[in-house]
C-alpha cells in the first residue's frame, strides 16, 4: 500500500513538472516583451544604430569612401568601443573582430593616417588592458600595406 501511494505521488509530481516546463518554454508574453525591448533599443540609438558586424562590413567593402569609413569608425568607437575584459592572459574571443577592423582600416585604399590614428588612440584609451594587442594589430596592418 505504501509503495502504491509513493508511485502515485511520483507520477503526479512528474506530471506537474511537465506542465511547468511546458509553460516555461511556451510563453507568448515573454516573446512579446523581448520584441518590445529590441524595438526600444533601436529607437534609442536612432538611425545610426548598427551592429558591430554591419559596421565591419562597411570597412571590409573596398568601395567605401573616406567619409563612410570615418562614420563607421565613429559609430564603432561610440557604441562598441569597450571590449570585454581579458580572460586571464588571453584576449576575449570577441577581440578578434576589433583586430580585423584595425587590419582592414590600415589596408583600405580610401583610408588616411588621421582615421588610423584616431581608431588606434581612442580604442587604446577605452581599453588599457588591450594596449599591446591593439598595437600589434596596428603594426601588422601597417606592415601589410607594402612600400
Amino acid at each position: 500500500m505504501d509503495m502504491v501511494i509513493l508511485l502515485e505521488s511520483f507520477a503526479g509530481l512528474l506530471g506537474l513538472l511537465a506542465i511547468l516546463i511546458f509553460f516555461l518554454i511556451y510563453s507568448p508574453k515573454k516573446h512579446e516583451a523581448k520584441k518590445r525591448v529590441i524595438k526600444k533599443s533601436k529607437e534609442h540609438f536612432g538611425d545610426d544604430f548598427k551592429t558591430l558586424e554591419s559596421l565591419a562590413d562597411i570597412i571590409r567593402n573596398h568601395a567605401s569612401s573616406s567619409k563612410e569609413l570615418e562614420n563607421a569608425i565613429d559609430l564603432i568607437l561610440k557604441h562598441h568601443g569597450v571590449i570585454h575584459p581579458k580572460l586571464g592572459i588571453r584576449a576575449h574571443p570577441d577581440f578578434t573582430i576589433y583586430g580585423e577592423i584595425m587590419l582592414r582600416i590600415c589596408r583600405h585604399r580610401n583610408t588616411n593616417k588621421k582615421l588610423i590614428l584616431k581608431f588606434d588612440r581612442e580604442l587604446t584609451a577605452k581599453n588599457e588592458e588591450y594596449k599591446k594587442d591593439i598595437s600589434d594589430f596596428l603594426t601588422k596592418g601597417l606592415d601589410s600595406r607594402g612600400a
